[in-house]
């Protein structure tokens, strides 16, 4: 007999309509004041499966779901959140709200790691609004019909798809495009389908952009993932909901197809695996032949507890899903409210990789997805007498960077790439202006500090 969560409806809430909540009563009346005024600013959402199976209410503010899905005050810094508190309550006019709310948004490095300015591809001149290609074999593909989600995140570093400034929103209407362009690049082997969340979509509009994937001159196209937090805020999406047994069919097609079906979920806590229906949504999308990989970032507040991905990567493995990533909170948006140093992130992802069986050790860790790729706190070691950071690229912009180690000057507080500094000479070695492999993509990039203006691109050599 299934749980009552399973047999939930779904019911989302947002800044109008979450006060008609249940649980909006058990806030304190500051607290509702910060969900108004913050949630101004960054995007709310939550539904009913989230209040009432996911989150502690007794321990709220406090409880990691509830700061992981309500905006808090230290959010914004007190001067901005004054100022806005007061044109709220003052009635100013909209247009100037509007203003003053861009501009904080603006100053939150909206897209950070040059997704804008340089991971945005183009077909004959034209830049492709909905694609993102970053790294030589893999290409991320944001489907309109799937920028939002079913609940969203507070850290969420993909935060202006939510907020309606489309100048900054990546979306593509249909996969021609798409397909176009993996015909132009067959050195592209992954597909990454992400938003928002794509299985926000039914069945059916989601077949409409997977199946022309599955084309025949498409055939390097080896693996499809989907970035998901479904199966975390709606686990229902696979168990119960009215096309849910479509969903898995098309799972399957896409097996059949010869391709790895990869769900890349996001867990941020083992709560949202504790849940009967979330543990059976796993068991049945596996059972289709897809794959699920479990990653997140550590955040301050939510998870910083090496006890809770112990824990969670357990409680995967158990149901058959792979432990993949622990993310460092990248530099956009909330962060500073979010953020944890690289010294303590290694620290805690030590500790719980220790505690785990080998089947969970295939997780990696902690990584940044910064600007010339992805970089892992490796280790702190001891070199000629100094103390130091050990990195490495699990992925770059330049092929020739990956699994390259490299090391930096001992910081406690740094808590991104462009706080740190180069333990030997006076740059990183992938801030030096050097040849890249020859590349139809990948262009050498010279790194800078700034985090919006990363500099131009060097020239390509002849092949």
């Amino acid at each position: 007999m299934q749980d009552a969560a399973a047999h939930a409806k779904f019911k989302p809430y947002t800044r109008q309509s979450i006060k008609q909540a249940p649980q909006w009563e058990r806030l304190h009346r500051d607290q509702r004041e910060a969900v108004d005024v913050v949630s101004r600013i960054l995007p709310f959402r939550v539904n009913a499966y989230v209040l009432d199976h996911l989150i502690d209410w007794d321990r709220v503010p406090d409880d990691p779901i509830y700061r992981l899905t309500f905006p808090h005050r230290d959010m914004l810094p007190d001067n901005e959140y004054l100022d806005m508190h007061r044109m709220i309550s003052g009635g100013a006019p909209e247009a100037q709200i509007d203003e003053f709310v861009r501009s904080i948004r603006m100053r939150m490095n909206p897209h950070p790691a040059g997704q804008m300015t340089h991971n945005v591809p183009t077909l004959d001149g034209v830049a492709l609004r909905g694609l993102q290609h970053k790294y030589r074999e893999t290409v991320l593909f944001f489907p309109g019909a799937g920028q939002t989600c079913h609940a969203y995140c507070t850290f969420c570093f993909r935060w202006p798809q939510f907020v309606g400034m489309e100048e900054l929103k990546f979306d593509a209407k249909e996969s021609q495009e798409l397909c176009a362009y993996l015909r132009r690049h067959p050195e592209v082997t992954d597909v990454l389908v992400t938003g928002g969340d794509p299985m926000v979509m039914n069945a059916r509009s989601l077949a409409e952009y997977l199946d022309p994937l599955l084309a025949p001159e498409l055939a390097h196209v080896q693996s499809i993932r989907i970035g998901t937090k479904s199966v975390a805020y709606w686990p229902q999406r696979y168990v119960t909901d009215k096309d849910a047994d479509d969903l898995l069919r098309l799972f399957e097609r896409v097996v059949g197809a010869g391709r790895n079906l990869a769900l890349m979920a996001h867990y941020s806590h083992p709560r949202e695996l504790e849940q009967p229906v979330a543990q059976q949504a796993v068991r049945r999308i596996i059972a289709t032949g897809a794959t699920v990989r479990i990653q997140a970032p550590l955040i301050r507040h939510v998870n910083e507890d090496a006890a809770c991905w112990s824990e969670l990567w357990t409680t995967g493995v158990k149901l058959g899903a792979t432990p993949y990533y622990m993310f460092v909170e990248r530099d956009t948006g909330p962060s500073s409210y979010f953020k944890l140093p690289l010294v303590k992130a290694y620290q805690v992802f030590q500790q719980a990789y220790r505690s785990v069986s080998g089947l969970a050790r295939t997780v990696r860790g902690p990584s940044m997805s910064a600007f010339p790729g992805k970089v892992m706190v490796d280790g702190i070691v001891e070199l000629g007498g100094e103390k130091l950071l050990a990195l490495q690229f699990l992925q770059a912009r330049n092929p020739l960077w990956v699994r390259r180690p490299f090391y930096a000057k001992y910081d406690a507080q740094a808590s991104w790439l462009d706080e740190l500094r180069p333990a030997f000479g006076e740059r990183f070695f992938f801030e030096a202006d050097q040849p890249a492999a020859p590349s139809s993509l990948l262009q050498p990039i010279a790194i800078h500090p700034s985090r919006t203006s990363p500099g131009p691109a060097t020239e390509r050599p002849p092949c």
